[in-house]
């Protein structure tokens, strides 16, 4: 899987004014939960691009304080009107601890119904999740193989035993529905 490593330096002021002084410098505010402390630290911005603007799931190394860390991004907050990134709470991965995590769907094979000339229809893109870091991969892949003409993949149909999907089960991920050629092939071959 994919890591990006950032350097970055512990923070020892606090506050607004600090955390504007960082932000003229071009720095990014950050902190770490989930292990034995917070770690509170700033990095370069344009060290993040990478890890923000990829729709990929991805693990990254956070170099302070003499100490790696291990994380996956929790949260992320940008500027209203500038939209540039202006804070990011990482979390830790602990071996023997759970993390939920977002991660994108991978939808494989050529569905039956997209071959009698239906239109593939994703409804959504990733699924949160409970795993243990060992656990955590790039993408779920989702089988669309059987998927017929008007029908639905749902959560409950994705097969990932080494997740703990927390999803509603019902909500539908992808289905094929019928194009408007199909329905006037239909319809013409129902006057004939």
């Amino acid at each position: 899987m994919k890591t990006i490593t950032i350097e970055g330096q512990l923070r020892t002021e606090f506050g607004k004014k600090a955390t504007r002084q960082f932000r003229s410098q071009e720095l990014v505010p950050g902190v770490i939960y989930g292990g034995a402390q917070e770690i509170n630290f700033t990095a370069p911005a344009a060290d993040f691009k990478p890890l923000v603007y990829t729709p990929d799931f991805q693990f990254v190394e956070i170099k302070a304080g003499g100490k790696t860390y291990k994380c996956i991004i929790k949260d992320l907050q940008f500027d209203k009107v500038s939209d540039h990134l202006i804070h990011i709470d990482l979390l830790e991965l602990v071996d023997d601890k759970k993390v939920v995590a977002t991660i994108p769907l991978k939808f494989v094979g050529v569905s039956e119904g997209v071959k009698a000339g239906g239109k593939l229809v994703t409804k959504m893109k990733n699924l949160k999740i409970k795993a243990y870091p060992k656990d955590l991969r790039e993408n779920i892949e989702v089988d669309i193989t059987n998927l017929e003409l008007n029908a639905n993949i749902r959560v409950e149909d994705v097969k990932a035993p080494q997740y703990e999907v927390l999803n509603s089960p019902r909500i539908p991920i992808a289905s094929v529905v019928t194009t408007r050629a199909l329905r006037q092939e239909e319809s013409a071959a129902a006057k004939k």
